[in-house]
């Protein structure tokens, strides 16, 4: 299979940040979720870096009235770089300048939250003629390590249509996901894609392969978008025009990726993720590991 290098088969990336937060309340009353830091870093910078490592120029975010500060993130702060140039604090200033320098950045509005179909749909209006493929990068999810989505290139690359990242799950924990319907190909992580079923009950899942939060996808899920119905609370589900689509004889495949995620939707999976990437930095790891290792030793509950 060729390298990441010479099969680079998107420019935009979308990432759907519309939601209210709601696991987070009160905090999100007046910071984004998006924007709550893994040790010192938002969760969506996190993502965006993810993006441009795979070769991403662009970045799409799909917002709501009133989260116009996940955009700002990724704008320049004259006034704040220039004060922490003139008190020497170069190592902060690099990392203010991070986000930035990145990709760039630009902002689509989904005025209700009518599901993810509906939100990646907004981003249509944002693609130039020659985007013939997006990915699509869920900010809750961190697919550790990087990487999968070079990856994901190179299969669309070699297969065309559009590539999914999977998980392998053990059965008996496979019903509060999407499961594909898969066959095998000549390479043992990647499969193609027959169809889908969600949440499905462990002696009914078509396999153990379950859905990630990382596409690739063909331009023509736009048009899929637009002719699908929507589901339960009025929403489009975007594995709705992925199904589609494969009905239509459009080749779909998933990559199973073979390392580790953390869920930051949620308050638990959030802080795991803190103290998972807190435990590699030099200046926190070895006194955290310290400490984590006297607590969870102690008798308190």
């Amino acid at each position: 299979m060729t390298g990441a290098a010479t099969s680079q088969t998107f420019r935009t990336a979308i990432v759907p940040a519309a939601g209210l937060g709601t696991r987070f309340l009160p905090a999100t009353k007046a910071v984004p979720k998006e924007l709550l830091p893994v040790v010192d870093t938002p969760g969506i910078e996190l993502v965006a870096a993810e993006a441009a490592a795979a070769g991403a120029e662009r970045l799409v975010i799909v917002t709501s009235p009133g989260k116009e500060a996940v955009v700002k993130y990724f704008e320049t702060q004259p006034e704040l770089e220039e004060n922490l140039t003139a008190k020497g604090k170069d190592e902060l200033l690099d990392k203010v300048r991070r986000g930035p320098a990145l990709l760039a950045v630009e902002t689509a509005i989904q005025e209700q939250a009518l599901g993810l179909g509906h939100a990646v749909a907004q981003a249509e209006p944002n693609l130039k003629p020659d985007d013939e493929a997006v990915a699509v990068l869920l900010p809750d999810d961190l697919v550790l390590p990087t990487g999968v989505l070079e990856r994901m290139s190179a299969v669309r690359a070699e297969f065309g249509g559009s590539v999914l990242c999977a998980f392998d799950i053990p059965k008996a924990e496979i019903s509060p996901y999407g499961v594909f319907d898969v066959t095998d190909t000549d390479d043992e992580d990647v499969k193609r894609v027959h169809g889908m079923v969600e949440k499905p009950k462990p002696e009914d899942a078509p396999s153990t392969y379950a859905a990630a939060g990382r596409y690739l996808l063909d331009r023509a899920i736009f048009d899929a978008l637009k002719r699908i119905t929507p589901g339960s609370g009025g929403e489009l589900q975007l594995t709705d025009a992925v199904a589609l689509l494969i009905t239509e004889g459009h080749p779909v495949h998933v990559v199973v990726h073979r390392g580790g995620r953390h869920d930051l939707g949620n308050p638990g999976g959030f802080l795991r993720a803190a103290v998972d990437f807190a435990l590699e930095t030099p200046e926190y790891g070895p006194s955290l590991r310290a400490w984590l290792t006297e607590r969870i030793g102690t008798d308190r509950p």
